[in-house]
């Protein structure tokens, strides 16, 4: 037996069920043959029913009127509508037994949606392509949300039973087994999870425990009550569901300025108090970080450890806002923030971390962010691509299909050098053009609905591109997006990985070793397009970059240092070109 509140519970005798229902009369377990619950004056229903094993499948019904699945489902096997299956999260085999991670400041992340990620589209299938990520130089592969989804193919951001790693990829032991060959080679795996909403289809909490959600609502529909005692354990034990039975080495919390919580975060603070307990029982390092639009720099610590309240770092929206705008001149949405002048917005995010730290914002109407020049740079997870600023697209066409490659490989020559956390987005290593469009797999009204919905949000890419624009619920929307790992061998793709993995070298070799203690410099974008900077190595050495982010050559005298990369220069900086010192 254990401690947990919510899910099944193996013991010697059978398995105990509970299922906190409080708006419910009657529970009824359904096995074979149906066993009703006893119901406590807290809401919470329990059955302890003898010879029920791992690999039992089972249903609740509630009050002699619905049959639905465990909240807290392990495994869902014919997906959110079917019976749900008692796993016993003990009866896996690690062999990757001494792994305890590693440090946050070794971070080079690739982000990786498991169901394009191979042309299989499982946990296993990617196991064969773990060797080229370590060949590359990345350090920990981030994988998009697993919860289980309505249907066989989504992004995972409409996952409905949090605790299921979705069965469109495997079972939960092939999951196991991708972590451990990974911890294997010496790779952290990190999970995005969702915790400000529900998805549309297979959620049946509203029925018969309508307190989970409040009258507020996020843009994805109504906003869970984290008020609620049992609601709030119910986040907090699924974060520490997934980093102790499947020993993923963090999370990455998804959109938390979404969540809806009356006073503040302290959600935020009692999953991280949660993940920093299992870490100083285990001696495992975990890592947390976030997503948040609104850059509150007070969430973030990126050397506490273990984690007892703050998150290692956050995903750094404005860092990316920048860099596409100068390269593509982008003006639509929140791009319209960051149209004043790009390259001093780059210049601010390398100095101090976030562009915006309490300055007013246009597109939000409202000022947004604090100060963050305090934090040390690797609180910060910059990028040049990721899922969302592909796959809102219309088109989910990357950053290759819109930008001059010089000035891509300039940008990839700051990111991987630069003493912030760089990630990647899968394929970005070689400049994979597969596109990633967003894709789903609903039916019914729901599937009309975000046909319909889509169209409006997007009147203007249908207008100019008409049929081009994907259809999310055709399966061939997801089949185009499957990597295309043939393209590391073509000549543009060979040139832009062997670019990739000396930058990541230099990192490991130069750059890592000095980043504990590092801190912020100076930055500066002249009105030339010359953006220098600086940084206090954690070793007392200064690393110096020199970059012109233009058309023209720009004159620059400063030599101080040992060059790490790029050309020595004469008198002049060439065109989108980058230059690294170390001195």
């Amino acid at each position: 037996m254990n401690d947990r509140q919510f899910g099944p519970s193996l013991a010697d005798y059978g398995t105990r069920f509970r299922l906190w229902a409080p708006a419910a009369k009657r529970v009824e377990v359904m096995l074979e043959q149906p066993h009703p619950m006893r119901r406590g004056e807290d809401g919470w229903f329990t059955a302890d029913i003898a010879g029920v094993k791992a690999g039992a499948r089972y249903r609740f019904r509630i009050d002699d009127d619905i049959d639905v699945p465990d909240p807290a489902s392990a495994f869902q096997p014919d997906d959110v509508f079917g019976p749900s299956e008692v796993i016993d999260h003990d009866a896996y085999s690690w062999r990757a037994t001494n792994w305890r991670g590693r440090p946050w400041h070794e971070a080079v992340i690739v982000e990786a949606h498991v169901g394009t990620f191979t042309k299989e589209g499982t946990y296993r299938a990617m196991i064969e392509r773990l060797d080229h990520l370590v060949e590359t130089g990345i350090t920990a592969l981030e994988l998009m949300p697993l919860a289980d989804f309505a249907g066989s193919r989504n992004w995972g951001y409409d996952g409905v039973l949090w605790y299921a790693p979705d069965s469109a990829y495997g079972r939960p032991d092939d999951l196991r087994t991708l972590i451990d060959e990974a911890h294997l080679r010496g790779l952290m795996v990190l999970l995005d999870v969702v915790y400000n909403h529900f998805g549309p289809e297979g959620n049946y909490l509203g029925r018969y425990a309508p307190s989970f959600f409040t009258d507020a609502h996020t843009p994805w529909g109504k906003a869970i009550d984290y008020r609620v005692r049992e609601v709030r354990a119910f986040a907090i034990e699924n974060a520490v569901h997934w980093l102790r039975h499947y020993r993923f080495d963090g999370l990455r919390l998804d959109a938390v300025n979404s969540i809806v919580e009356p006073g503040g975060l302290s959600l935020l603070h009692d999953i991280s108090a949660a993940a920093g307990r299992l870490a100083a029982e285990t001696g495992r390092q975990i890592h947390l970080v976030l997503e948040n639009g609104d850059n509150r720099a007070s969430l973030l610590d990126p050397v506490q450890d273990p984690p007892q309240g703050k998150y290692r770092a956050q995903w750094n929206d404005d860092y990316h806002h920048a860099w596409r705008v100068l390269m593509t001149g982008e003006k639509q949405g929140y791009y319209g923030d960051y149209q004043r002048s790009p390259r001093s917005d780059i210049a601010r995010s390398l100095s101090s971390g976030f562009v915006y730290q309490g300055e007013p914002s246009a597109f939000r109407g409202v000022k947004r962010g604090e100060p963050s020049g305090h934090l040390a740079p690797t609180a910060f997870i910059n990028f040049l691509q990721n899922h969302d600023q592909i796959g809102n697209r219309a088109l989910g066409d990357r950053l290759e299909g819109n930008a001059d490659a010089r000035m891509v490989e300039a940008a990839l020559q700051v990111l991987l050098i630069a003493p912030h956390i760089p990630m990647l987005f899968m394929g970005e290593e070689w400049g994979s053009t597969v596109p990633f469009p967003f894709f789903c797999d609903f039916g019914g009204d729901l599937a009309d609905a975000v046909r319909k919905g889509r169209r409006v949000e997007l009147a203007w890419a249908y207008a100019e591109y008409g049929d081009e624009v994907p259809d999310a619920l055709a399966a061939s929307t997801r089949d185009s997006a499957v990597l295309d790992w043939d393209g590391r061998d073509a000549p543009a793709g060979s040139k832009r990985l062997t670019m990739v993995r000396e930058l990541l070298q230099i990192r490991r070799r130069e750059i890592v070793p000095r980043l504990a203690g590092v801190a912020f410099g100076r930055a500066e974008a002249s009105s030339t397009g010359l953006l220098t900077a600086n940084w206090r190595m954690g070793d007392g050495t200064a690393l110096r970059l020199a970059a012109n982010l233009s058309e023209e050559a720009i004159s620059h005298g400063e030599r101080a240092g040992t060059l790490i990369w790029g050309s020595e220069l004469v008198a002049s900086v060439p065109p989108w070109s980058v230059h690294w010192r170390l001195g």
